[in-house]
């Protein structure tokens, strides 16, 4: 060091110099804004200095506050997850819950509209070595189930009762392929039998080709196997196809669709009719609703009121609005006991307007007929013919 400002110890001098010159030349010289130029520079000179800094302080600060805020939001954010992993648990049980009421009310409904004596049973596990087919239920011998009792659900039968024990029994579903019930069809009334099939559906054993079973009907229960009472819901058919002595019908049982975990024990059964198909066309009358019981009508005005519909009328309901008209003008009363008949032939045709035309002024009131009298119901009647008079 010393040998450099040794060697340049004039230019070193000189820059000196002119620095210090400088210097008291910024001091005494002022800018525009009466500010001295040295203060000028020195502030030009450190602003960027002190904005670095100023920058690297707030960043800092701001990072160690973002630090300790995140670490307060994590904390929240478990406490929040808890709260809700907490709150769904008490959803999911409060569904259970509820679907557990609904399904007991749906079963105390249909255990008062059977009329059937039964016993409610929940399902509370499988038997061992019965590839689910075979469940375990929480009534037995001291709630009055004996080995041989229907199960069934609202939706329909679910199996049989094959052994039970002071507090629990063993059913059979009806998807077991050792089960079996008699079935009837509902549109043709094809019998068969329901046997298991050893998975989700059933099939429909001993139809005959011959008989017809469609896709989409359902069957019941015969009641001819003496477990099942008549007419309760077997299941739906899902595929028909012809075999080589009988028919192959897949059925998916009703009662085992929506999953078993409540299920009824028919102790007394009661046999129901099978519902009948409505029929697949309402046919539309026009004629009049039947009289009231006692009613006395009129059967030539009951016509006349229907043949109004002038697109319905016939040659039947034209004639007999002239019958009508005709009696109306004779003062003529159809029915009453004792009066005969009105004079047909004594007003021409013409006279009596078409019920099916435009109206017409109406003719002439002709002469009535001579009464018979009212205490006779056997005199011989006033209408005359005209090729013959009437005795």
């Amino acid at each position: 060091m010393d040998l450099i400002l040794n060697r340049y110890r004039n230019l070193t001098a000189l820059v000196a110099a002119i620095l210090v010159q400088l210097v008291l030349l910024a001091y005494q010289v002022k800018s525009n804004t009466e500010v001295r130029l040295i203060r000028v520079w020195a502030v030009t000179a450190v602003t960027p200095l002190a904005r670095l800094l100023e920058g690297g302080r707030s960043g800092s600060v701001n990072f160690l506050k973002d630090y300790f805020v995140l670490l307060d939001v994590r904390e929240q954010n478990k406490r929040l997850q808890t709260d809700l992993n907490r709150v769904q648990l008490e959803n999911q049980v409060l569904r259970s819950e509820l679907d557990t009421a609904e399904r007991g009310k749906a079963l105390s409904v249909f255990q008062e509209q059977s009329g059937m004596k039964t016993v409610a049973a929940r399902i509370i596990g499988n038997s061992p070595g019965s590839n689910g087919r075979v469940v375990l239920i929480d009534r037995g011998t001291g709630s009055g189930i004996q080995p041989g009792m229907a199960v069934i659900t609202p939706d329909g039968i679910v199996g049989k009762i094959v052994s039970s024990y002071p507090t629990a029994s063993n059913l059979l579903l009806a998807t077991d392929p050792t089960f079996a019930a008699g079935v009837l069809s509902q549109k043709n009334r094809v019998h068969g039998t329901l046997k298991g099939s050893g998975n989700s559906n059933a099939i429909v054993d001993y139809v005959q080709n011959e008989q017809n079973v469609e896709i989409g009907e359902w069957f019941y229960t015969a009641g001819d196997d003496r477990i099942f009472p008549k007419g309760l819901p077997a299941g739906i058919v899902t595929a028909v196809r012809p075999g080589r002595t009988v028919k192959e019908i897949f059925l998916s049982p009703s009662g085992l669709q929506h999953g078993l975990e409540d299920v009824l024990v028919i102790l007394e059964g009661d046999h129901k009719p099978i519902p009948d198909l409505p029929p697949p066309n309402q046919s539309v009358h026009l004629q009049p609703l039947p009289p009231a019981e006692g009613e006395v009508t009129d059967p030539l005005n009951t016509a006349h009121n229907t043949s109004n519909n002038r697109g319905a009328q016939t040659d039947l309901d034209r004639e007999v609005e002239r019958t009508r008209r005709i009696g109306e003008d004779q003062k003529h009363v159809f029915g009453e006991r004792g009066r005969g008949a009105p004079d047909f032939n004594k007003i021409p045709d013409n006279k009596i307007p078409d019920p099916g035309a435009a109206k017409a002024a109406p003719p002439p009131s002709p002469t009535p007929a001579p009464k018979a009298p009212a205490n006779n119901p056997a005199a011989p009647s006033a209408a005359p013919s005209v090729n013959q008079p009437r005795p």
